[in-house]
């Protein structure tokens, strides 16, 4: 009885992997047909610019009338391309794909708000590092909180580099972190 069962599902295997190849094979397929098909119209779209180059120098019926056929051919040609594209999306669509997992960065947690602060403002440039003007504007700032323990309480010190851009060059620039913050 368990043999049974065990060459029921072994087969059922062997016909899903078969109709996966199948799958894989028909949207390689089309991806060939498709590529077949926008190098056809990018020749066509060449001929036709020369075409009209031409016909503007000098005017000719039979010109007009090859441009009009070779348009109308680019245009099912562009919708057998269009076919062709869905048709190897139907089939990537049946075969099973799995899901990408990303994994959440850690985020740490700020301080408690109880706990005592004092905010450190680090002297702004004065000029541009990248062309020495003197126009900045400020664009932000970067903050860094480190845990500082003093005798008998802890106090919080967050550290401010503020961001400037030049007006001038547009580069931005800030003053480089104290030694001794470690990015906490």
């Amino acid at each position: 009885m368990l043999q049974a069962e065990r060459e029921v599902v072994v087969a059922e295997r062997d016909t899903v992997v078969a109709e996966r190849d199948i799958a894989v094979a028909q949207a390689a397929n089309a991806q060939a047909m498709l590529s077949d098909s926008e190098a056809l119209i990018a020749s066509l779209e060449l001929a036709i610019e020369k075409l009209k180059r031409e016909l503007r120098g000098l005017r000719s019926e039979r010109t007009a009338l090859l441009i009009d056929q070779m348009e109308l051919q680019l245009e099912e040609l562009v919708m057998a391309a269009t076919e062709d594209e869905v048709a190897a999306q139907a089939a990537a669509a049946k075969t099973s794909s799995v899901r990408l997992f990303t994994r959440k960065r850690p985020v740490r947690k700020p301080w408690p708000e109880d706990i005592e602060r004092e905010r450190v403002v680090i002297d702004p440039p004065v000029t541009c590092a990248c062309c020495g003007g003197s126009r900045l504007s400020k664009l932000g700032e970067d903050v860094t909180e480190t845990l500082k323990e003093i005798p008998r309480r802890f106090k919080v010190i967050e550290t401010v580099r503020e961001k400037f851009t030049c007006r001038d060059c547009e580069a931005i620039s800030h003053p480089p972190a104290p030694l001794g913050l470690s990015g906490i």
